[in-house]
């Protein structure tokens, strides 16, 4: 099972009166309320990592596991969604993983972009929407899980 996974807006609520808190890795802190979420998410399917933030290509996956550690979660695997240099948008890189990949694994998508509004209904249904301002919550987490199972009886 695999969580696409975006950081801002999900893990990192956004505020534009405050600026995120930041730990000595670099890198901003996780909600404490996203970090139960992703780990229950986590410890209830199996379900490994592909980054898909912005941000996915700063740091190799050492790195992220690091990032990862640092804030308490311990993730299975984690790899970065793959990208090229033809500035895809996050919808666009997320379907051509889907189509490269042969994508036969349970998978959810967590992430605040509501242009993956616009997925193709088979990918949408796939997708869990954050806020942006409130990040991954429990609620979202059981949504998740359901999608995860859902997909793993599927197959």
């Amino acid at each position: 099972m695999l969580i696409l996974l975006d950081i801002d807006g999900v893990m990192v609520p956004g505020t534009s009166w405050k600026r995120p808190e930041f730990l000595s890795d670099g890198f901003p802190v996780f909600s404490f309320r996203a970090v139960k979420a992703l780990e229950r998410i986590m410890n209830e399917t199996g379900a490994s990592i592909l980054l898909t933030t912005s941000h996915k290509l700063k740091y190799d996956s050492s790195h992220w596991n690091d990032i990862f550690r640092n804030r308490d979660i311990r993730v299975n695997h984690i790899a970065s969604l793959p990208t090229d240099s033809s500035k895809l948008s996050r919808k666009e890189e997320i379907l051509s993983w889907y189509y490269s990949s042969n994508q036969s694994e349970p998978f959810v998508i967590l992430d605040d972009d509501k242009c993956l509004n616009d997925l193709p209904e088979n990918i949408k249904d796939h997708l869990v929407l954050t806020s942006s301002s409130l990040g991954l919550t429990d609620e979202l987490a059981d949504e998740a899980i359901e999608k995860l199972t859902q997909g793993a009886l599927m197959h």
